[in-house]
């Protein structure tokens, strides 16, 4: 399978509006990271940016992973990139 990164933005106020949907978002990480799509997903420490490596068959793959994120469907995410990815090292 090919390994893509996905970069994306924070709402601003990402720590109030996260609450309510945390949960349910860990445990879809905690899925797609147990069938092997999911290799590392945190932000940036000052919280105003995603980074994600997926591998997966597809980038729509991974598109559709990230969309059906709680993040993503409640704006916690605001916008987001896809980029097929070689490792090198």
């Amino acid at each position: 399978m090919a390994k893509y990164v996905m970069w994306g933005h924070y709402c601003e106020d990402v720590l109030e509006r996260r609450v309510p949907h945390r949960q349910a978002h860990l445990e879809g990480l905690a899925e797609q990271k147990q069938a092997g799509l999911l290799v590392t997903l945190g932000p940036t420490e000052d919280l105003s940016m995603v980074f994600g490596i997926y591998e997966a068959a597809d980038e729509t793959t991974v598109r559709r992973l990230v969309e059906a994120d709680p993040y993503w469907k409640h704006g916690i995410w605001t916008e987001y990139e896809v980029r097929a990815w070689i490792q090198a090292f």
